[in-house]
């Protein structure tokens, strides 16, 4: 994640009348599934970057709309409108193409054609195969809470001086279309685990600032991962009021209930968590807590704390990481004992896993390599 700014809040809990819905009842072999479902999340992470990560999704929807718009503008009508019938040119089909982005990975399109085969893509030109900086604008593009300007500013930034401003309008109208029902899209109502994070993303709107982009993946009981939506921020850094409003932006959406809820380990964090779903278990991410250790601790410590700090988040039981982490303390906490400090402080939210398997973990980047 991004600098790790904790943020103090008071968080109200629900006034009466405003209680969830009772939870479904499940019978023992669906518990069991939905540990299991824990289990192959926690195993296979829940990333939203990289390769196998759930960006792409977005990137291919936010580029084919340009894309179309593209292709709206060459031929002068949009598909199916009259204007276009008895003309000379008009869209023949599509065609599949494999970009290449620095973040996400390969991500496959389709391009419109036409019948002339005079149309020349501007976002992803002809025989193009790799698009640099993308991912930073498909983050942007994505988060709820833009202004139309901001949106618009990044479109602009991509085409450049290729296109006018009128065409930038038109498309940036058009991937808003897009992006506002995806935003207003309906979910689950049970989800077993669902993974949240933030991080900084530069936004654009006559000057170039940092937001953080708050982002939910959720695991619904089927064992499908999804992005269940992203918000832009306010501010310079993460703070648990924004992540309460974002959680009830979830409820709204048709969340009852979700079995665990994995996140850093900001402050006042988990008193969000459990003022919208109460009986959702708060487990702190492991990735983050390593990457806290590594901030206070000195480079050439990091290999060998990194090894001592092993046998804690892969222990059996909540015993034996306890007992792991007393030998981590007797050996480091004379010269580090802030390290010490921050797993006592997040040891609450950090075992309930262990009864689930090996160490679950969200990339929204890259973790800190030790």
């Amino acid at each position: 994640m991004s600098e790790n700014i904790e943020t103090l809040v008071d968080v109200s809990p629900p006034t009466p009348g405003d209680e969830p819905e009772e939870s479904p009842q499940l019978s023992a072999a669906e518990q069991d599934a939905v540990r299991e479902l824990v289990r192959q999340a926690r195993a296979s992470g829940a990333a939203l970057t990289g390769p196998g990560g759930l960006l792409k999704q977005l990137t291919k929807m936010i580029v084919e709309a340009a894309l179309d718009e593209e292709m709206n503008e060459h031929l002068g009508y949009e598909q199916g409108e009259p204007e276009g019938r008895n003309r000379g040119n008009s869209r023949n089909g599509k065609r599949a193409k494999t970009v290449i982005t620095d973040n996400a990975g390969p991500v496959q399109i389709e391009v419109p054609r036409d019948r002339e085969a005079s149309f020349d893509p501007v976002i992803v030109k002809k025989r193009q195969r790799r698009l640099s900086d993308l991912d930073q604008v498909v983050l942007s593009l994505s988060a709820k809470g833009l202004t139309t300007g901001e949106i618009s500013a990044h479109l602009g930034e991509v085409y450049g001086a290729e296109v006018s401003k009128d065409t930038v309008t038109r498309i940036t109208d058009r991937v808003i279309e897009e992006m506002q029902a995806w935003w207003a899209r309906p979910l689950e109502q049970v989800y077993a685990a669902i993974f949240i994070d933030a991080i900084m993303v530069k936004v654009r709107d006559g000057q170039v600032r940092n937001r953080p982009v708050y982002a939910a993946i959720g695991v619904d009981l089927g064992g499908h991962k999804d992005i269940l939506g992203m918000w832009a921020g306010d501010g310079d850094g993460e703070s648990a009021k924004f992540w309460y409003a974002v959680l009830n932006d979830l409820k709204s959406r048709g969340v009852r209930d979700v079995f665990f809820v994995v996140c850093d380990g900001l402050k006042g964090l988990p008193d969000s968590v459990n003022s919208v779903f109460p009986l959702a278990t708060v487990q702190t991410c492991i990735i983050h807590l390593i990457r806290g250790t590594f901030r206070y601790a000195a480079r050439q410590y990091w290999e060998e704390l990194a090894r001592d700090l092993k046998p804690i988040y892969t222990a059996p039981t909540a015993a034996a990481a306890e007992a792991a982490l007393e030998e981590l303390e007797e050996k480091w906490g004379r010269r580090y004992p802030a390290v010490i400090r921050l797993w006592r402080g997040a040891w609450t939210e950090f075992i309930p896993f262990l009864d689930y398997g090996a160490c679950c973990r969200i990339r929204l980047q890259e973790p800190v390599q030790g």
